[in-house]
């Protein structure tokens, strides 16, 4: 019941983390990261890592998510580096919660 942690993202940005015992779904691009995310989702999973590029193209899914209380799906950097994507929604729900944005 809600114990199991996924990564899903592009094979370089994610290999890392079968390594440490998370289960990775690698996607070649936008297109199949939605459609691991949509099995997922539904899934005994109770947090989902995804790449930022593939999160920002699938942000309604993650949007969904949030109304739910499993799985938490937290975008992280690819293997290139962070775009700002994931740290902008923590600022947003960090803003929301508290009524004021203390990350600055």
């Amino acid at each position: 019941m809600f114990n199991r942690v996924g990564v899903v993202g592009d094979i370089d940005s994610i290999t890392m983390f079968k390594a440490v015992g998370l289960e990775v779904f690698a996607a070649v691009d936008a297109a199949a990261a939605r459609d691991v995310l949509r099995k997922l989702v539904r899934e005994d999973f109770a947090v989902i890592f995804v790449t930022e590029d593939y999160a920002k193209a699938n942000e309604d899914i993650l949007l969904r998510g949030k109304t739910k209380a499993y799985p938490a799906i937290v975008p992280i950097p690819t293997s290139a580096g962070s775009t700002g994507f994931g740290l902008k929604g923590v600022k947003k729900d960090v803003e929301k919660a508290l009524g004021a944005d203390i990350l600055l």
